[in-house]
């Protein structure tokens, strides 16, 4: 996998919030209560979600009405 194909799959925290339409803040509140998707945490302290990750987790959280 390519570096260019591979950031296409990993997203930053701002743009996982700004997809989800919540703050930075309520997003490391639902880290801290592990409701989050997972996250890749870089050498930097960056935090980094893969899309699929995303997906995932926005399916799990799917209403069955």
């Amino acid at each position: 996998m390519t570096t260019a194909t591979r950031t296409r799959t990993m997203l930053t925290l701002a743009e996982v919030c700004e997809e989800l339409g919540v703050s930075r803040s309520t997003f490391y509140d639902w880290r801290a209560k592990r409701r989050a998707p997972r996250c890749i945490k870089l050498p930097n302290g960056d935090l980094r979600i893969r899309r699929s990750d995303l997906d995932h987790w926005l399916d799990d959280r799917e209403d069955a009405a």
